[in-house]
């Protein structure tokens, strides 16, 4: 196995690492957020971790279509983001 190879493996497995700890975090701040804002935020945080956990599996696995399933739960994560802040400040999502 050649030096990139090793690398590339260490650089995988420490971001692997990295985002589980930042996915336990935000869970931690959804479970514990003293206001409504900090647990939108939480789970916008986690949509981010998820996706670099995706992202990151694409990229072990070497399979292209992963890329694709981050780009829909990029779009899924914002448009629930936007209506759970929408439906906090408004009471109604939908006018």
């Amino acid at each position: 196995m050649s030096a990139a190879m090793e690398f590339m493996n260490i650089a995988v497995i420490v971001a692997f690492v990295a985002l589980a700890f930042g996915q336990i975090m935000a869970m931690v701040r959804l479970v514990m957020g003293p206001t409504p804002a900090d647990r939108i935020l939480a789970l916008d945080t986690m949509v981010i971790n998820a996706l670099g956990l995706v992202l990151v599996l694409g990229i072990q696995q070497g399979v292209q279509i992963y890329f694709e399933v981050a780009l829909l739960i990029a779009m899924l994560g914002f448009v629930s983001t936007v209506a759970l802040a929408r439906f906090i400040l408004r009471g109604d999502i939908i006018e």
